[in-house]
Order: structure tokens, then sequence, then C-alpha cells
């Protein structure tokens, strides 16, 4: 195996995401069939959007990104190649630390991707007129996902009450 790619069995057949494009061509093709297929007719669908993957990219151990469809806006989580998804089952629920904080993911599985992690972030998406705001939208989050906050400064009064935390609400 070349250094850089990330592999996983789904059943017999071997997964490899050589980065985020072609995860992210992945995610769409899943995401259209289930449109087409489990979702047709469904009142949640904003019939102005498509899907679409939004900023995949390896985050620690795994892959992070955002997909964009008629019927939600997911942050999604997939296993990187050193990742800790063993024995992780569909409905299970797990934690990521971000610089902007902490966040819960629901496992879920789809055959041709494997497990993935999904936060919902909009849903319905009845709040989008275009393909065009979801999208900046979605990237704005992620963008402000991965940011790392500016420091805050320490008041005189923390200092001299011996507490050394920053003047920010909590």
């Amino acid at each position: 195996m070349r250094r850089g790619k990330t592999r996983f069995f789904i059943g017999r057949r071997l997964m490899r995401w050589q980065d985020g494009k072609q995860l992210g061509c992945a995610l769409e093709t899943v995401f259209n069939n289930i449109l087409a297929t489990r979702m047709q007719e469904m009142p949640v669908l904003n019939n102005a959007l498509s899907v679409q993957a939004i900023g995949f990219r390896a985050v620690e151990t795994d892959w992070l990104g955002i997909v964009v469809t008629p019927w939600f806006m997911n942050l999604l989580l997939v296993p990187g190649q050193h990742g800790t998804w063993q024995g992780l089952v569909p409905g299970g629920k797990i934690e990521r630390h971000f610089p902007y904080g902490l966040f819960e993911f629901t496992v879920a599985s789809e055959a041709a991707i494997g497990l993935y992690a999904a936060c919902s972030l909009f849903s319905p998406m009845f709040l989008f007129d275009s393909q065009a705001a979801a999208v900046i939208s979605a990237q704005t989050a992620l963008q402000g996902l991965l940011a790392v906050p500016a420091p805050h400064g320490i008041s005189r009064r923390n200092i001299l009450r011996g507490s050394m935390r920053s003047n920010s609400p909590e």
C-alpha cells in the first residue's frame, strides 16, 4: 500500500480513499442513490438542493467533511486507516473534539462505503433557497469547526482571585 491511502474492508471488498475528492465522489454516489430510491416523494425534500460532498480531508485518524442533501446537512466522519472504529455498530454514538468544541456523531453504514458517523447541522433543509446558499453555509461551518479559536485574555480580577479562567462566558 502506498502512503497516504486509507483502506478498510466492507465484506470482502477493500475500500481505498486516495484523497478527500475520491471519498467525496463515493459519498455523492451513495447519497444520490438514497435520494433516487429511499427518499422519493418524501415531504422533507428541498427540491432546490442536490447532493454534494464538501471539504473532505484527513483530520487526525479519520476523514471529515460535510454532505449536503435535499433533506439534511451533516458533518460526516469516515474511518481512516488508523481510526479507532473497531466494535462500533450503526446507531452507536461517538464523540470527537475539534478546535470549536466537542461533537457527538451517530454511527451509520451504507454498503458502498461501510461505516461512517453523522452529526446533523440542518434537517430539514427548507432554510436554504439555493444550492449555493447551502454550500456557503457548509463551507463556513467546516471552516469554523476546524479554526483554532483566538486566545482570550485573562482578567485582572481572575488573577487576583487566583483563577486563571478567561473572561469569556462559558
